[in-house]
């Protein structure tokens, strides 16, 4: 195990944050881990789990050891006739898993192409795209308790996953790290999404019928029309989440401004609308301020132009809750995790 000191992590953040970490480690295999959580306990060094570094924000150094998850693997647990189980390490990248099962001709996780970050991550936030959340392939995910350094086990119901929100970003914060996830995905009898922003509509415009391979190439021909490379303008994509507001409360909003889009929650009595939407109205679309802004063409998405702090970027979407907020009474909430 080779442990670095004052260790840049502008490489490793999809933001290009210039910030440090005092230890840095990173770790390929479970028993690594190990010894790597005993040296932060031996050291009494503060703890913090990094995996691609797409979905956070450094906006200050980091004490103690960061441990930087990167081991490897996807592997068929078991199959039937309908449905494959495969088994896959939280240091994969989740576009390269997502690849595997299309290659394989495998349904599920289509929709959710080209969403950068590691699946490690994935069943943190529950991430979801046209449509689709992973819950919905979900099997059952590995961890290492970090208290005791034992092994945990957690099925879909413990996970307690909800919009953008699972048991690890509550009660569970920061004391078990992922290790494996497996997910159920389908062999035949797969029902596609198509419903869900421009899939269709892109499916039509090149004669495509829908498939497994066709969609995941419509999703990834979307979103990167509509957002930013970060390895050119650096970014985690969406900053916040839709939220989902009581109907009553969308309903008067409606009745001032007709063409508000919204979509049904996942809560009885709520109604989902588009975050980047309300920031567009509030005129923070294609917005600079110094080294970072509101992307031109989506405006759910904060960027750095090059050699914005992560405080500086903290500042914009603060800025930009407090817009939405005054305009339409309504709370942005991060999908970003800030340190």
């Amino acid at each position: 195990m080779f442990i670095q000191e004052n260790f840049s992590l502008q490489a490793h953040n999809t933001f290009g944050i210039a910030a440090q970490a005092r230890f840095f480690v990173t770790v390929t295999n479970g028993e690594m881990l190990l010894e790597a959580l005993a040296y932060a306990q031996q050291h009494h060094l503060p703890l913090t789990l990094l995996g691609g570094g797409s979905n956070v924000l450094f906006t200050k150094n980091i004490e103690g050891l960061l441990v930087q998850i990167a081991n490897k693997g996807m592997v068929v647990e078991k199959e039937d006739e309908d449905f494959v189980w495969v088994r896959v390490a939280a240091g994969e990248v989740w576009h390269d898993f997502v690849q595997f099962a299309v290659k394989n001709n495998w349904g599920g996780v289509e929709n959710l192409s080209l969403i950068y970050g590691t699946v490690g991550a994935a069943p943190m936030q529950n991430i979801g795209a046209y449509g689709v959340e992973i819950k919905a392939v979900f099997e059952y995910l590995e961890a290492i308790e970090l208290s005791t350094q034992t092994k945990k086990v957690f099925d879909k119901t413990a996970c307690q996953f909800g919009y953008r929100q699972s048991i690890f970003k509550q009660s569970l914060k920061n004391q078990v790290v992922i290790t494996q996830v497996v997910f159920k995905l389908t062999k035949r009898n797969h029902v596609f999404n198509t419903s869900y922003g421009a899939i269709q509509q892109v499916l039509n415009e090149k004669n495509l019928s829908p498939s497994i391979q066709n969609i995941s190439e419509a999703v990834i021909h979307i979103r990167q029309s509509k957002l930013p490379n970060p390895e050119v303008l650096g970014n985690a994509g969406s900053f916040f989440k839709n939220p989902e507001i009581p109907t009553e409360q969308f309903l008067q909003l409606q009745a001032q401004y007709p063409q508000i889009p919204n979509y049904a929650a996942e809560i009885a009595g709520y109604t989902k609308v588009p975050a980047g939407w309300l920031i567009e109205q509030c005129g923070w679309k294609g917005k600079k301020v110094g080294n970072c802004g509101v992307h031109k063409d989506q405006a759910l998405v904060i960027v750095n132009y090059g050699g914005a702090t992560g405080a500086e970027i903290w500042a914009v979407a603060e800025a930009v809750q407090q817009s939405v907020a005054e305009k339409f009474g309504v709370v942005l909430h991060p999908e970003v995790n800030c340190f």
